[in-house]
């Protein structure tokens, strides 16, 4: 298992080949003369952005929880690696928004920063936008470093699974979160399979081994055999063929 350092300085390499061209879906081939460009990505589905406050003091929290976790002296995200599914166990988008908003001592490990999400699906189908994509939000023990986090709003996998309209917004989530980040559909997980994910760690020792119960294995079999089904892309490659 690589270290948190490790993979965060891993990350930061990948996004210096990004930027500077190095990797990528279009090039040319010297012995053919052919060149080959990837139709643009698919765009996400309607977010509505409704963002909690974290602003310095909860940032500055979420980087010594970090550091005492995983080792990372910082309150951006590595990777990300994965998205991970979770329901609320509450019953409204409001109850979820004032939880994850005040930046007290959650209430299962007594610690700061507050738990969180990035995003929150209601039971319509809407999807909120609660943090930046680049900070870590304290939402599955061993994983938070490197995760994008869904929650949903309801009291069952069965139950989330079952409403049309939230579970197709939470499938296109994911379909955009997994294309945007190139990453492959075994690393869309839910929160109860956190103690096999390869890049679980956790440097205190109490804390190991402590997962929950939403999203298990077998219902997420079903979930990412239903985002394997979503393309990245509109289309297939154009290739055209220089002189």
């Amino acid at each position: 298992m690589a270290s948190a350092a490790a993979l965060f300085a891993l990350s930061a390499s990948a996004a210096v080949a990004v930027s500077t061209g190095s990797s990528g879906g279009s090039g040319t081939s010297g012995a053919t003369g052919t060149t080959s460009t990837l139709p643009p990505l698919l765009g996400p589905p309607k977010i509505v952005k409704d963002m909690i406050p974290f602003g310095a003091a909860r940032k500055q929290q979420m980087r010594e929880y970090a550091e005492t976790h995983y080792g990372i002296d910082s309150y951006h995200i590595v990777g990300p690696h994965l998205v991970i599914w979770h329901y609320t166990a509450s019953g409204t988008f409001s109850s979820v928004w004032n939880t994850f908003a005040d930046d007290v001592p959650d209430v299962q490990y007594h610690v700061l920063p507050q738990v969180c999400a990035h995003f929150v699906i209601d039971t319509n189908g809407t999807i909120y936008q609660l943090v930046p994509l680049n900070i870590m939000c304290r939402q599955v023990v061993g994983l938070d470093y490197t995760a994008i986090g869904i929650e949903n709003v309801g009291f069952s996998d069965q139950q989330v699974m079952d409403d049309k309209a939230q579970y197709h917004s939470a499938l296109e989530l994911t379909r955009w979160l997994r294309c945007k980040y190139d990453l492959p559909v075994k690393n869309v997980i839910g929160h109860n399979e956190s103690l096999s994910s390869p890049y679980y760690i956790e440097h205190v020792p109490s804390w190991r081994g402590q997962t929950h119960q939403d999203f298990d294995h077998a219902d997420m079999n079903v979930v990412r055999a239903a985002v394997a089904k979503l393309p990245c892309r509109a289309s297939a490659p154009s290739v055209t063929i220089s002189g």
